[in-house]
């Protein structure tokens, strides 16, 4: 009875590091043999944002995304103050454009992406993942110059305690 009790302890322990139970936004880096992955808890709150400032006409940009009941990245909307390299001027299909106050904010309709790869700019331009009040700078816990593919996904504990945990304020 009693090595079938620490055999079941031992099952359940070793179950629990390994099972994915854990919802993460996960930035993996890609381009490399051995990659690093960073990570941030998924809450209750299904909005987060991606903030930068464009690198060429210098105006702040808002990419607004929602994470769906499947972990999915749905885009919701991007706002931005300049037409120009890279930022929209129209709606293509499935896409509204409203401008009201200088700004430009393209709604987006029905897009799912299961992921995302963002690149790390060695520009000392700000680049900030904010969700849930929360701001982390990703020139401060991402390396410049580097890919990473985002997504939520669930992680287990042993994945969790191999990652690195982002920190923001």
């Amino acid at each position: 009875m009693k090595k079938l009790l620490v055999f079941l302890t031992i099952a359940i322990a070793i179950v629990f590091l390994f099972i994915p139970i854990f919802p993460v936004f996960s930035f993996t880096e890609t381009r490399i043999d051995h990659p690093r992955t960073y990570y941030a808890t998924v809450e209750e709150e299904p909005y987060f944002q991606i903030t930068f400032t464009h690198s060429i006409h210098l105006s702040n940009v808002v990419e607004t995304y929602k994470v769906s009941s499947t972990y999915e990245i749905v885009p919701f909307s991007m706002s931005y103050s300049d037409v120009a390299v890279g930022m929209p001027g129209y709606a293509e299909e499935g896409q509204t454009l409203i401008y009201e106050d200088g700004i430009y904010t393209l709604y987006y309709e029905k897009t799912v992406l299961p992921n995302f790869t963002l690149y790390i700019g060695d520009v000392d331009y700000p680049l900030h993942f904010v969700y849930k009040g929360k701001t982390y700078d990703l020139k401060e816990n991402l390396q410049r110059g580097k890919s990473y593919l985002v997504e939520i996904k669930k992680i287990s504990f042993y994945e969790k305690m191999k990652g690195v945990e982002l920190h923001g304020g």
